[in-house]
């Protein structure tokens, strides 16, 4: 099941505060929309589940199916003991990768930062564990904020909250480690895990740029070549989410792969709704996804097409 799939973001943002008339020719995430795309209706409640029809999941409908926030080791013996249970008809629960929490997240909506017209309740609008450690600090696993996506560490002694999740669903493995997952094509290297084509350069500018200037980076190297069948973009989130691995950092790419000189953090042309002054970026230091406020010159610019 490929969890690389199409944003939700279907709207675009000037610099400022400002949602445009029109996505076209502003090279954003709600312009492309690359990646699967969601089926209709996504989600499908029966009782006590949410099966998700996009990644093949299945979820509590609760999600405060406990009630309280848990430490790390906590929230694996309580899924051990949900499984005991077969509480919700089943034994086979666990606490979801980075990736498969990820993937619920919507990047139209806030608290809950989940797709439109969603059947979860009780959704506490923080951060939920997931099993993934943090390479760069080992004592560390990855969490994920349902109230507006953001994905950071958190240290295994903290209280966060635990939403488990049940079947298989991970297609762009956080773990596929081979030196065959890039093969050369023209200016970049295409990812066989997702058919995406990474640019060769993964500092396009040699510097950090802002979010306006990033975009207008894409559109000069495009200038260079405009009969080009497939053009260069600023990465959606979701495109640069999936070029990550979690089992290393400094970057936190795959094993072998084939990229020299990539920026510490790097804007993707997806806007916060939360707040959209500000843009998705992603750390790729150790796989942080963050915000950057779009008018400051705080991150590199790595095209995809």
């Amino acid at each position: 099941m490929n969890l690389f799939f199409a944003s939700d973001q279907n709207f675009c943002f000037d610099s400022f505060h400002n949602r445009l008339a029109s996505c076209a020719g502003t090279g954003q995430d709600g312009q492309s929309r690359a990646g699967r795309p969601w089926p209709n209706p996504r989600f499908e409640a029966a009782g006590a589940l949410v099966f998700d029809r996009l990644t093949e999941l299945v979820w509590p409908k609760d999600a405060s199916v406990f009630e309280f926030a848990l430490s790390f080791d906590e929230a694996l013996k309580a899924v051990e003991e949900m499984n005991r249970q077969g509480r919700l008809g089943r034994s086979n629960w666990r606490l979801p990768t980075r990736r498969e929490l990820f993937s619920l997240i919507s990047h139209a909506f806030f608290n809950p930062a989940l797709p439109k017209g969603h059947p979860f309740i009780n959704v506490f609008p923080g951060y939920f564990w997931s099993k993934t450690p943090c390479a760069r600090f080992p004592k560390q696993a990855w969490t994920v904020h349902l109230g507006g996506g953001r994905v950071f560490q958190g240290m295994r002694h903290a209280s966060f909250m635990v939403l488990p999740v049940s079947g298989q669903g991970e297609a762009v493995p956080e773990n596929k480690a081979h030196n065959l997952r890039f093969e050369p094509q023209n200016e970049g290297f295409l990812d066989t895990a997702t058919g995406l084509v990474w640019h060769r350069n993964p500092n396009l500018a040699g510097k950090n740029l802002s979010w306006q200037d990033a975009l207008e980076s894409i559109r000069q190297l495009n200038s260079q070549n405009p009969s080009a069948k497939r053009p260069w973009r600023l990465p959606g989130v979701r495109e640069m989410e999936s070029l990550l691995h979690m089992d290393t950092h400094s970057p936190a790419l795959p094993p072998g792969n084939p990229f020299a000189g990539v920026a510490q953090a790097c804007w993707t042309s997806t806007t916060s709704v939360y707040d959209p002054a500000y843009a998705w970026a992603i750390y790729m230091e150790d796989g942080r996804v963050g915000v950057g406020y779009k008018t400051k010159p705080d991150f590199g610019v790595w095209p995809v097409c």
